[in-house]
């Protein structure tokens, strides 16, 4: 109970940092931002953004890979929150993360849906454009920039926020994913949990099949 209480506490921090206490927001500004880096309109637009907008769209396809694999078994399905963090990250994964219980077993069989984000192919492709990006970002970026924009621009601001809260609750997730997959290696687990982005990435394409169990 008192990590569903933590969980909740801190989506209900986040909101309110966000919209009350994050730096101001020109939304015609931001929205012609999103509008040129969603197009691929990204020609005077710093690396560094380019780079951490386009990780905002790999992190859900990371989490994906295990979220769908959990929500098998789970009152609350997983797939809403899942897709919703396409567009909001964190902010719909928490609830979710409050409301599931521990699901250490994978009950039934990998529909053709599963079998792909199961696939190693998945997991490379993850892994690999995960890398370019944060390759990419760093040798191009402007830090500098970058600082000033996080300071002044909510936009900017929220989405490094998002980042860093996907980096630290993806242990809520890959104990039980581990489990499920007779993976009993403490080492692992905190090498994949303290390296941001590409920990995760990798642990995808490390993790071996899902032990399937069968309803009786």
């Amino acid at each position: 109970m008192k990590r569903k209480n933590l969980f909740w506490v801190l989506w209900l921090g986040v909101i309110i940092y966000a919209f009350f206490l994050a730096p101001p927001d020109n939304y015609e500004e931001t929205f012609e931002l999103i509008k040129r880096l969603s197009t691929g309109q990204i020609e005077g637009i710093n690396p560094l953004i380019v780079s951490l907008f386009n990780i905002m769209g790999v992190w859900p396809m990371i989490y994906g890979c295990v979220l769908f694999f959990d929500g098998r078994g789970q009152k609350v399905p997983a797939w809403p929150f899942a897709a919703l963090s396409f567009g909001v990250g964190a902010f719909s994964l928490l609830p979710y993360l409050a409301l599931r219980e521990p699901n250490p077993e994978f009950t039934g069989q990998k529909n053709l849906f599963l079998k792909i984000l199961d696939s190693k192919i998945t997991a490379i492709l993850l892994l690999l454009g995960s890398a370019g990006l944060v390759a990419w970002g760093l040798i191009n970026g402007d830090w500098a920039d970058f600082f000033v924009q996080w300071q002044n621009k909510r936009f900017i601001h929220v989405m490094s926020l998002d980042f860093c809260l996907l980096c630290l609750l993806f242990p809520a997730v890959l104990g039980d994913d581990m489990a499920r997959r007779n993976l009993k290696n403490p080492t692992l687990f905190w090498v994949v949990s303290l390296i941001p982005l590409l920990g995760p990435a990798a642990y995808l394409c490390l993790r071996g099949p899902v032990a399937t169990h069968t309803d009786l």
